[in-house]
């Protein structure tokens, strides 16, 4: 990762195609556009490689998350649960919705437990969002199982796991819904913007209204039909530009995942050497989209001595643990509350009563996984030179 290290003649003459006909807005100009929209060419191809019936691009993997969330009826009063190691983003879109985030420890998938979640459901909750972190599925079959008993939404965050599958079926296809980000660091970009997918008809067309002001798409997808709209909305439109990039990128999301999985390879191998280290655990190996490398060492002294080596010899790896962006314990705004609302919203309800308090110790399990765990993101291309470095570098790691 990210796609743009292989940006080439593919994804220059699908943007040519937009300019040629200088048409930027994702709907409507029919005439002068001559046949061509990229955006919603775009969503039915992505949809066709996830298994599903319908995909609705947006403008990042954030408002997708927004999107989903507000077409699965999600608001104040709710509860949504998620995962303690995610990206900001989702427990952001959650409080932006109106409803509480409930967050779950990860097990050694490094996504969300099962067990857990099972303890964290209520009568309040109404949906559950695992995350397919750092490229690799949760126990989404479990998950969709446990969901299912107590008839609640599954909206699985794939952001950074477009491609990745469980027995040949797409991460993103076994929820209620999915959602994907396609920024510049993803496997898979568009630079910015992001999809969501569903197999529900119904789903789908809530989401392409509220995504464009709540116009009403009913009469023609391509255009902005009748204008008999059903709610309020707001504006997530994916651009043209985006749209063609984003064609482009998805012919090429299979090799480039087939590119990491086989440096990936090397790395773990190379990080075999190490005493007593131990790798993810991977729900189907053959589908893991291999945008990470990650390993864990016997406790956090050792990982902190591992770390340090590698850092001097410079391949310096991530210990979320200190990671300000993914880790539940370092979210201090999350934690002290901090908003730019007088009122104090979300976080401070009506009558001035504190709606929500999260506590930093909250998730021990997580905590101990986490801060002895080091991760490396694994590129697209690789020059060799520098993989064998690095690989020389871990092998050396195990006199440590």
């Amino acid at each position: 990762m990210p796609g743009f290290e292989v940006f080439g003649e593919e994804e220059k003459q699908q943007i040519m195609d937009v300019l040629d006909t200088g048409v930027l807005f994702r709907y409507e100009f029919n005439e002068q556009r001559q046949g061509v929209f990229k955006v919603k060419e775009f969503e039915e191809k992505f949809a066709r490689y996830c298994g599903v019936g319908f995909g609705q691009a947006v403008t990042s993997g954030t408002a997708a998350l927004k999107v989903a969330l507000m077409a699965l009826g999600v608001g104040p009063g709710d509860e949504v649960i998620t995962q303690g190691f995610t990206f900001v983003a989702t427990w952001e879109a959650i409080l932006d919705v109106g409803a509480i985030p409930v967050f779950t420890e990860i097990d050694t998938t490094l996504n969300m437990d099962p067990r857990d979640l099972e303890q964290k459901i209520t009568d309040k909750t109404k949906c559950i969002i695992p995350v397919h972190m750092l490229g690799a599925p949760a126990r989404i079959e479990e998950i969709t199982e446990i969901a299912s008993r107590h008839n609640v939404y599954v909206l699985e965050d794939t952001a950074q796991a477009a491609g990745a599958t469980i027995g040949g079926r797409r991460l993103g296809s076994f929820g209620n819904c999915g959602t994907f980000s396609f920024d510049a660091v993803k496997t898979m970009t568009t630079g910015e913007g992001g999809m969501v997918v569903t197999d529900d008809q119904h789903l789908w067309q809530t989401m392409s209204e509220y995504h464009d002001h709540g116009h009403d798409h009913q009469v023609n997808p391509g255009g902005r039909g009748g204008e008999g709209r059903r709610f309020i909305g707001f504006n997530y439109r994916m651009m043209e530009l985006q749209g063609a990039i984003g064609l482009a990128q998805l012919q090429k999301l299979d090799s480039m995942i087939a590119s990491q999985q086989k440096h990936k390879t090397r790395l773990k191998e190379a990080a075999a050497a190490i005493d007593k280290v131990s790798f993810r655990h991977l729900i189907d190996e053959k589908g893991d989209s291999a945008t990470f490398f990650t390993f864990t060492m016997q406790d956090k002294d050792h990982c902190r001595r591992i770390g340090d080596f590698l850092k001097q010899q410079g391949f310096g790896a991530i210990n979320f643990s200190e990671n300000s962006w993914h880790y539940y314990p370092q979210w201090e705004h999350l934690l002290e509350g901090k908003t730019p609302c007088e009122s104090g919203y979300p976080f401070i309800g009506r009558g001035g009563k504190r709606r929500i308090i999260y506590d930093p110790k909250a998730l021990p399990n997580s905590s101990a996984l986490l801060e002895r765990t080091l991760v490396y993101p694994v590129s697209v291309k690789m020059e060799p030179e520098r993989l064998d470095a690095l690989c020389d570098a871990l092998k050396k790691a195990a006199s440590v």
